[in-house]
């Protein structure tokens, strides 16, 4: 009986002990799955967060640049108002500066054109006056401003001589009756000779001829018609200023010749400049 025990008991021990092996080694297999996952579940998290960590630091990157960019934009604004202002200014100055030179412009032509309507005068009065004698011997021109007057040498002096002629008094009178009038204007008397040589007791060459026959003429126009000497100027040229060719007679009778040069006086003409410059500032 006890020995049936015995043997039941082990029996029983025996099963038990079976059962808790096998029951074991499900669990242990379970364990192992559970940590199989749990490893994958930790390896997905890492990725994640490291995933996210990237994500999170480029966008504060690009939050970083963004706010570099707005900064650089508001200055940029804040440069341009500036710029903007700065460029009016500039603007509102260069507008001004037109309009100053303009207004010289303005007045220097308007100068000019008060000359030029005087020089016209000028000329049409000594026409006037002149307009018997042979165009020939006498010619009136106007260039670049300034009137010239051209007599022919043989109208007032001999061949080789400075003594004025009585036909030149009576030119010269009528050319003293319109420039004592003209006081805006001074006047140069000039000599000019041909290429033929010239030496007398009186004359060495003809620098000195020319230079002689202005002052004569120069004499007679202060002395015989009350032409006030401060206006006008005694000048020899000789041979110098041709205006034909010295190879032929009549290219040496026309550059034997006295030419009355009239001269605005700049003093006069500066003047009406500045007298319109001072006009236009008020």
């Amino acid at each position: 009986m006890n020995r049936v025990f015995l043997l039941s008991a082990l029996s029983v021990l025996m099963f038990t002990s079976c059962v808790s092996k096998k029951k074991y080694a499900e669990l242990e297999e379970k364990q192992k799955e559970t940590q199989d996952q749990l490893n994958t579940a930790t390896v997905k998290l890492n990725s994640c967060l490291e995933e996210k960590k990237t994500k999170v630091a480029y966008l504060e990157d690009q939050v970083e640049t963004l706010k570099k960019t707005n900064n650089a934009l508001l200055t940029n604004q804040g440069d341009l108002a500036t710029l903007s202002k700065k460029g009016a200014e500039n603007l509102e100055r260069s507008l001004e500066s037109i309009k100053e030179k303009d207004l010289q412009i303005k007045t220097m032509r308007d100068a000019i054109n008060k000359k030029d309507s005087v020089t016209l005068a000028l000329v049409t009065s000594l026409k006037g006056a002149l307009g018997n004698i042979n165009d020939e011997d006498i010619e009136i021109s106007v260039e670049k401003g300034v009137v010239f007057v051209s007599i022919s040498d043989k109208l007032l002096f001999r061949s080789g001589s400075y003594q004025v002629s009585n036909r030149a008094r009576e030119v010269l009178g009528k050319v003293a009756k319109v420039v004592k009038d003209k006081s805006d204007f001074e006047f140069m008397v000039e000599g000019h000779t041909d290429t033929d040589p010239i030496k007398t007791e009186c004359i060495q060459d003809n620098w000195d001829l020319s230079t002689k026959r202005a002052t004569s003429i120069v004499r007679i126009l202060q002395n015989d018609f009350d032409v006030d000497p401060k206006r006008m100027t005694a000048a020899g040229r000789g041979e110098y200023v041709p205006v034909s060719s010295n190879d032929n007679a009549e290219g040496k009778a026309a550059n034997r010749r006295t030419r009355i040069v009239v001269l605005p006086k700049l003093d006069q003409f500066f003047g009406m400049i500045e007298d319109g410059m001072k006009k236009a500032s008020k």
